[in-house]
């Protein structure tokens, strides 16, 4: 399967006759794609590259947390300025409720009042001065190489110039996670390209402590983060490439194991990932 996207028509109609002067065909990525291939390139071809895909373990409680929370949050910077309260936004943290991953109907009714109490709390606090101009909104920017795009979860206007903000659940974000966060950069450069607005602030936002770590990028910073997302891409689709030809699937994504692989969603497919670490039940990657 060629992961390229070919974009654009003919030039002069000369693609037509010799394939040379066919226009290289554009790499589309995502953050999650690449964060995938960095973390592992088994899992990468498991998730992204395999047709049928192949079978993934269930729900699990944390990203279930997380989702209510986007959603709960998504909804509430939807309504006017005057009804965006805490109570509003605890009740619509129990509107988007579910229950899948977690172990009992006990556990998830102490996180359903736990993350009413975060998103209440954010609203009050941290998020109440919040300025959106857009929400859950897909952006892009495109290069001689890649086409970088993504959901940002928020873009707020501050003095003139966008700022993307990410939402967190899990765990506190260390200082510097802003600044090194490729999503986030590639998010800001998105951003820029989409709403045509300067955009060089990022922002983690960690629901349930209200902390902030925030990061303001240069173009030196930004063109960083970039070239790595096409260096990234490029060995992906390469890989991807290879194996449609007739690669060895081992060879060209082969599995690192790590501690992380209990948590792993294709993990059932990796006899070097369950070997790594035993599974972990659904609710056990939940914070404390």
């Amino acid at each position: 399967m060629d992961s390229r996207t070919q974009l654009g028509g003919t030039q002069l109609g000369l693609d037509a006759l010799d394939p040379a002067f066919a226009a290289k065909p554009l790499l589309r990525i995502t953050p999650a794609r690449l964060a995938t291939w960095a973390d592992c390139p088994r899992r990468y071809r498991l998730t992204y590259v395999d047709r049928p895909a192949p079978s993934r373990s269930g729900a699990r409680a944390a990203s279930t947390l997380g989702a209510v929370v986007h959603l709960a949050l998504r909804s509430l910077y939807d309504l006017p300025v005057p009804r965006r309260t805490p109570d509003a936004a605890a009740a619509l943290v129990d509107r988007h409720w579910s229950g899948e991953g977690f172990r009992d109907t006990a556990q998830a009714t102490e996180y359903r009042l736990r993350a009413r109490e975060w998103a209440a709390e954010y609203v009050a606090g941290v998020g109440a001065d919040a300025t959106p101009v857009a929400l859950e909104r897909w952006v892009s920017v495109p290069t001689p190489r890649i086409i970088a795009e993504g959901r940002a979860d928020r873009i707020d206007e501050r003095d003139g110039e966008l700022v993307v903000v990410d939402y967190k659940t899990g765990r506190r974000p260390a200082a510097d996670d802003a600044h090194r966060s490729a999503a986030l950069a590639l998010y800001a450069l998105g951003a820029r390209h989409t709403l045509r607005r300067p955009c060089t602030r990022v922002e983690l936002h960690h629901v349930p402590t209200g902390r902030v770590v925030a990061a303001t990028h240069d173009r030196a910073s930004l063109q960083q983060h970039l070239t790595r997302a096409e260096d990234a891409a490029e060995q992906a689709a390469d890989a991807a490439d290879a194996l449609a030809a007739g690669g060895r699937a081992d060879s060209l994504f082969p599995p690192r194991a790590a501690p992380r692989c209990a948590d792993c969603d294709v993990r059932r497919h990796c006899p070097e990932g369950r070997a790594a670490a035993p599974e972990r039940e659904p609710w056990a990657s939940l914070e404390p």
